[in-house]
């Protein structure tokens, strides 16, 4: 679904597997971004009603995931802990370079497709291969909500850049830089680590 050209090795669960109280706040962490950055796409992007709206139910949604999150670290008698850089999501800035307003507003919407791609891949892996069944079970609901966000973002894209901007180019291009990113990462115990 959707085209990532580079899968996640299923021995990335050995590696979240040893700490799951690093997974679970990562991910915490990765929820509140996530509601940050449809909240900042609001503020940026005013003039496009639907997308405000969508961007506020979205908000409310992984602020909702979030909590869910905070609820299994609770449940173990975990507290949060602090925020790693994401360095992953750092790195695919990276591909998109300087642009006008409505350039800005497709890079912005392929990051989010992008990230939650590869978040809802993560989550797969997650629920096939982690021991814990009721992570496994968690993080399957999730999944589908994660290929959900990452629709909606990637038609938000076609649907503000399109005629003038190659949107299915520039997400294929997407695609492969990606790979090279991943490629990267997977050994720390992080969503995209």
């Amino acid at each position: 679904m959707f085209k990532l050209k580079l899968a996640t090795d299923p021995r990335w669960v050995d590696i979240a597997e040893q700490n799951v109280q690093e997974i679970l706040t990562d991910h915490a962490y990765c929820e509140q971004k996530a509601a940050s950055a449809a909240i900042s796409i609001i503020v940026q992007f005013p003039e496009h009603t639907e997308l405000v709206e969508a961007m506020a139910e979205l908000a409310k949604e992984e602020m909702d995931h979030f909590q869910m999150v905070l609820g299994h670290l609770k449940q173990r008698n975990w507290k949060l802990g602090r925020e790693q850089k994401d360095n992953y999501v750092r790195d695919l800035q990276g591909f998109f370079e300087g642009a006008n307003r409505k350039r800005h507003l497709v890079n912005r919407l392929l990051l989010a497709a992008m990230i939650e791609a590869r978040s809802c891949e993560r989550f797969r892996v997650l629920s096939e291969n982690i021991k814990d069944s009721e992570l496994a079970s968690f993080y399957k609901k999730l999944m589908k909500s994660e290929a959900n966000h990452y629709s909606m973002f990637l038609q938000f894209a076609k649907k503000f850049g399109e005629p003038e901007i190659d949107v299915d180019k520039i997400w294929k291009e997407f695609l492969s830089f990606e790979a090279e990113v991943i490629s990267r990462y997977g050994s720390k115990e992080m969503m995209h680590g």
